[in-house]
């Protein structure tokens, strides 16, 4: 009974023992797992940054803008007689000379005004030869002494009158007889045909072109010389430094996708547009060959020397918007924040150019979080390969 009685004191003790490692393990395994969360949390409490350093701005300005292009010389013709399209004879594409006639108009009322005023002016000829004839007697008596002087007065003024009417007449024979010249639509110069609106049969109006459902006119051709064209862009104000004499410029247009054509600025608009802030400006396209067309749209590429090439350049992204204005957060030996104020230049959607406020050693923090303060102790880390969205050389220690 004695020895029963050790025996279940021993395994008692064992089992005490046993619990009592187990709950040691326990209390270890916590206070370890409680110093591993903590050391989490304050790793995680100080951001991850990437850091690059200010480079020196380009010697050269490259700008891409979207462009227009227009014929050299190019007019609406309408009609400036009212009357029935009797036939065209030009259609879309048709190459034209001055002076070619592109349609005739039947114009019976024209017609009818045209030979009333012929036979006005045949009337207006015949009274004045009759008061003509008349003042001639009458100054032949005057000379006799055999009529009065205000009677000879009077026939020398019938007469002037009668010229002045039949000078009158003449002159609306002259102006329907111009308009009877608007009965066939010319060509004004040189060119091609980039729009017809009439068909024959067609009620044109004077002054106007077709009328349409709404009372509206429209012309009735559009010629176009295109053996040269005009370019126009808009350029933002801080580039128009750039549009001097000698630019030119690298066009390419969509259905010419691996040629290249070149403009030579022209002039410009001497302006800006208030809305946009820019100002249009014009170039030259030579179009010997008539690849291109009015109306195209224009990738325009243009290059010059950077008048800001003494300036620093950083990322876009690295910029921070405050209310004390525009500033960049830089990282100090000690890896600590410190917000820097800083005066901009030209801006694009890669980088900006800096004109005060920071130098070529400062570490700027790219793309820095929108909680940080000044202050705030940060990691500095280098992107993995294929992250660095930026395409700034970024700066800064392997994490």
């Amino acid at each position: 009974m004695a020895s029963m009685s050790r025996k279940h004191k021993l395994l008692l003790g064992l089992i005490a023992l046993a619990l009592g490692l187990y709950i040691i393990v326990l209390l270890l395994g916590r206070m370890a797992h409680n110093a591993h969360l903590h050391d989490v949390a304050e790793q995680s409490a100080v951001p991850n940054v990437a850091i690059i350093l200010p480079h020196k701005a380009d010697s050269k300005v490259s700008l891409t803008l979207p462009g227009t292009i227009d014929a050299w010389y190019q007019a609406p013709i309408y009609a400036q007689v009212s009357g029935y399209v009797k036939m065209w004879y030009k259609d879309y594409g048709a190459v034209v000379h001055q002076g070619d006639v592109l349609a005739e108009i039947n114009a019976p009322a024209l017609d009818a005004q045209y030979a009333q005023a012929l036979a006005d002016l045949d009337a207006q000829k015949a009274k004045y030869n009759l008061a003509s004839v008349t003042a001639n007697r009458w100054r032949a008596m005057g000379h006799s002494q055999a009529v009065s002087g205000q009677s000879v007065s009077v026939a020398t003024a019938d007469e002037q009158a009668a010229y002045a009417k039949m000078e009158a007449a003449q002159r609306n024979v002259d102006h329907f007889a111009a308009l009877e010249k608007f009965k066939q639509i010319v060509a004004p110069f040189d060119g091609v045909v980039t729009a017809r609106s009439i068909n024959v049969g067609d009620y044109v109006n004077s002054g106007g072109g077709q009328l349409n459902a709404a009372g509206g006119a429209s012309e009735l051709f559009t010629v176009a010389d295109t053996h040269r064209l005009r370019l126009f862009i808009s350029v933002p104000e801080i580039f128009s430094y750039m549009l001097t004499d000698g630019l030119t410029a690298e066009v390419h247009v969509p259905q010419y996708p691996d040629r290249i054509f070149t403009a030579k600025f022209l002039t410009a608009s001497l302006g800006y547009d208030p809305n946009t802030r820019t100002a249009v400006s014009e170039f030259t396209l030579d179009n010997a060959d008539h690849a291109l067309w009015p109306g195209t749209f224009a990738s325009v590429s243009l290059k010059a020397n950077n008048n800001a090439s003494h300036l620093l350049k950083i990322p876009t992204g690295s910029l921070v918007f405050q209310e004390k204005g525009m500033q960049v957060a830089t990282v100090d030996q000690k890896n600590t924040v410190h917000f820097k104020n800083i005066r901009v230049g030209k801006m694009a959607d890669s980088s900006t150019e800096v004109q005060a406020g920071i130098t070529a050693d400062d570490r700027i923090i790219n793309n820095p979080p929108a909680d940080l303060l000044e202050g705030d102790p940060v990691h500095i880390v280098t992107p993995a390969r294929g992250y660095n969205q930026s395409g700034w050389e970024e700066s800064g220690d392997d994490d």
